[in-house]
């Protein structure tokens, strides 16, 4: 079957490359006339190799998986399905072993793979207390042991920056205390002013402004701000779609950027009583309509990548919270790799 193929292929080259080079002699001052010739020959070597289509489509399909490295654009919409151990809320999670999220091969990354990933990389996380958590979650996976009792102490100094540099990959990360949308605005300015840009960069805000603004209208402002400071900051101005750029849009692939989204919040385990006075199940669904409403976000045609914390929270459950805000260790492990396997498939790389 394949030496008919072969055959095949040998008798179009005959049939293109000869005609052509006598054409190109004596053609040579008439391009247009030369490039006529050509097209009229390649239709008819189309026709020449279509009995062959079958046999060559049935010899790639008998190719093994690994011989290809398929588009993976589609799986994006697909990294926020997990599930939790029943038995052992927030101590396990897995991706659903359902068809189409299998299909897509995603991986828990192990320290040396997502080290290889991040290699020489500058990592920005900017927030407020869930994007600690996310510092926190990352580094577990990066660093051994031994430097994250350091790593804790330093990482959680109150309304504090933290800067680390893993000197064996030279991947360099930063957490920026930025609690509110109006900060990651400064932040996303002072990038453009040094002209000076991360390789990654995840920010969040909101849980601030709920207890200390109440007022999502102004919310939904800051937000717009943030996109309008980000759409001058990137090198090229690009449509998203909910997967990334659609199609004839110019793609950026760097930096990658994330909203790292509230957590689901249980007003009647808050931890005080200004908290649950104010941070109200009406509050909370009229700021994320704000969020939506600001086009930062992929899904309504931003360039920021979700990471649904507060999705990620829900299925763990209330038993996963102490005081319904900050979730157990395994919400956050899952946006970390969520992100880990987004910059796999943007990138093109596949473990």
């Amino acid at each position: 079957m394949f030496g008919a193929v072969q055959l095949g292929l040998l008798a179009a080259c005959i049939v293109l490359f000869v005609p052509m080079g006598m054409a190109g002699w004596h053609l040579s001052r008439n391009k247009v006339l030369f490039f006529s010739g050509a097209l009229f020959i390649t239709l008819a070597v189309g026709v020449h190799l279509t009995p062959y289509f079958p046999s060559l489509s049935s010899y790639l399909s008998s190719l093994p998986p690994e011989t290809f490295v398929p588009d993976r654009t589609y799986c994006i919409p697909l990294l926020h399905q997990i599930e939790y151990n029943a038995s052992n809320l927030g101590g396990s999670w897995s991706w659903d072993d359902s068809g189409p999220v299998s299909a897509c091969g995603f991986e828990k990354l192990g320290r040396s793979d997502a080290s290889d990933l991040l290699n020489g990389s500058w990592v920005v996380v900017a927030g407020d207390s869930q994007a600690r958590l996310q510092v926190l979650s990352l580094l577990n996976l990066i660093l051994g042991p031994d430097e994250m009792g350091s790593v804790r102490v330093d990482l959680f100094k109150r309304h504090s920056d933290y800067q680390i540099v893993v000197d064996e990959t030279g991947t360099k990360l930063d957490f920026v205390w930025a609690p509110y949308v109006t900060n990651l605005t400064d932040l996303v300015m002072k990038f453009k002013a040094d002209k000076n840009y991360p390789d990654v960069l995840v920010m969040g805000a909101g849980l601030w402004d709920m207890l200390h603004v109440t007022n999502s209208s102004d919310f939904g402002v800051s937000l717009r701000l943030l996109r309008d400071s980000l759409d001058s900051w990137l090198p090229i101005s690009t449509e998203f779609g909910t997967d990334g750029p659609v199609t004839g849009s110019v793609s950026i692939r760097s930096p990658h950027l994330f909203w790292l989204g509230m957590p689901m919040l249980i007003s009647t385990m808050l931890n005080t009583e200004e908290k649950r006075e104010k941070i109200s199940d009406d509050l909370r669904g009229d700021y994320d309509k704000e969020l939506y409403r600001s086009r930062l976000l992929r899904q309504s045609g931003g360039p920021l990548l979700l990471l649904d914390i507060e999705s990620l929270s829900r299925k763990c459950g209330a038993g996963c919270t102490m005081d319904g805000m900050h979730y157990e260790a395994a919400v956050y492990e899952a946006s970390v790799h969520i992100m880990l396997n987004a910059l796999l498939i943007e990138s093109h790389q596949k473990l």
